[in-house]
């Protein structure tokens, strides 16, 4: 761990289904096991899928007394007053101590974002290193991003959350002079060609160019994740602390396989830590706030 501060690895898409906690959490667990030290936040007030599947491995882990690495783990809820200003100042300060809390003790910080726009949605995008969007691969999951000819395949419109992006980066910028690393995750690519398939991957390349952002293959479909979310378990533990007695399947080597290839796409500094973050931070987290509030919600899931 480097004292200069924790690479942001934000997860965010602004449809559901397309896989985010699934990828925050198996990317956590392989840099865990890579050796790192890795705080997990969880902004998804509704769904929680995160800070349930972190759960789930804690149950599991101290019901069956294994030794698994484990991330530092928040969840950090909406405000729900009736002041809107109010909530904004306040999601503001508790993502701001969640944040002071890890960011000189973790080398990386995995924040899972909600299917839906929110303040703290924002937030973490603003403070995003690494941007992770898993798309799956069709012209519907495309259109979070932007209105896409269905002749041609062009994007012709930027959508809302591409939009966000973009605010976030400019904010980003005038923070600390760089800009937010955006990778287009495309998950469930189909193996069978067909026109529609062509006309994603052209409509994904050229709308990369348009975002300024890079594509990656991202995960395919697997049952194998459905079976272990119930006990917060990944492909890269061990299979006798899983429940899945024997060798492993195909489908759960290719699986990790995807997710080192993923990790590999993201050219994440794994071997030098960013040096201008905590400054950066520390005029994000200062402009115009008062100081952090102590709420119970922050504790750690797992310390």
């Amino acid at each position: 761990m480097d004292a200069d501060g924790a690479h942001v690895i934000v997860v965010g898409n602004e449809k559901g289904g397309t896989g985010k906690s699934t990828t925050a959490f198996h990317l956590a667990i392989y840099l865990l096991y890579e050796g790192f030290s890795i705080a997990t936040i969880d902004v998804d007030s509704r769904q929680q899928t995160l800070t349930h599947y972190v759960r789930n491995r804690r149950d599991w882990v101290r019901a069956h007394a294994l030794k698994v690495p484990q991330t530092t783990h928040y969840h950090l809820p909406l405000s729900r007053g009736d002041s809107v200003s109010n909530n904004y100042r306040l999601e503001f300060e508790v993502f701001a101590q969640a944040l002071a809390e890890v960011e000189t003790k973790a080398d990386f910080i995995i924040i899972d974002t909600p299917g839906f726009d929110t303040n703290l949605t924002r937030l973490a995008h603003s403070l995003a290193d690494t941007l992770v969007t898993p798309l799956n691969d069709s012209l519907i999951d495309m259109d979070v991003l932007a209105h896409i000819d269905p002749m041609t395949g062009e994007p012709r419109e930027l959508s809302h959350y591409a939009r966000l992006v973009q605010r976030a980066r400019k904010e980003r910028l005038a923070i600390d002079g760089l800009t937010i690393d955006w990778v287009l995750a495309r998950n469930r690519i189909s193996m069978l060609s067909s026109r529609n398939m062509r006309l994603v991957q052209t409509g994904i390349e050229q709308l990369a160019m348009r975002l300024g952002a890079r594509v990656a293959d991202g995960i395919g479909e697997r049952v194998i994740f459905r079976s272990l979310f119930p006990i917060g378990m990944t492909v890269f533990d061990p299979l006798e602390e899983t429940a899945i007695n024997g060798l492993p399947s195909m489908s759960h080597v290719s699986a990790r396989q995807e997710y080192k290839n993923l990790v590999a796409a993201l050219n994440l500094p794994l071997s030098q830590r960013a040096k201008t973050r905590i400054k950066a931070r520390k005029t994000w987290r200062n402009a115009g706030q008062k100081g952090p509030l102590e709420f119970d919600h922050m504790s750690p899931v797992i310390n």
